[in-house]
């Protein structure tokens, strides 16, 4: 018996649409990241992206737990001496609920070609409105 191995004319992707209203962060990224990957499917291969497209609406309304909202920091440096740059989770919050979750997502994905490739499966909406209706996610369950 040969080892089956997918082609990339097998894989089928789903639209799926995740709702993160009162949604803790880093257990909604996991999901999200194993939805983008596509460890869910029993033809998954580590290297290819078989996964699917997420939808995220009301990112504005994830949960932390903990005094994470105080004292979690976001990093980036501008290049130049001295430009790091340090943001509080709750000043990221207000004013890019979106990016929040996108971190904590990228975070869980391989540091590659592969992984920058899942990424942009991910769209992330800070309300409840979303321009992918045609595509007819489905609810993630």
């Amino acid at each position: 018996m040969k080892t089956y191995s997918p082609s990339s004319k097998d894989i089928t992707r789903d639209w799926v649409i995740v709702d993160a209203s009162e949604k803790i962060l880093g257990r909604l990224a996991s999901q999200i990241a194993q939805r983008l990957r596509g460890k869910h499917k029993p033809e998954f291969v580590p290297h290819m992206d078989g996964g699917d497209f997420v939808v995220v609406v009301n990112a504005d309304k994830v949960k932390v737990t903990g005094r994470k909202l105080d004292q979690k920091m976001y990093y980036r440096h501008s290049g130049w001496i001295g430009g790091l740059k340090e943001t509080v989770l709750k000043d990221m919050m207000s004013s890019k609920p979106d990016q929040v979750l996108i971190k904590a997502v990228k975070g869980m994905l391989p540091k590659n070609r592969l992984g920058r490739q899942m990424l942009k499966k991910l769209k992330v909406y800070a309300g409840a409105e979303h321009p992918h209706a045609a595509q007819q996610p489905k609810p993630l369950a």
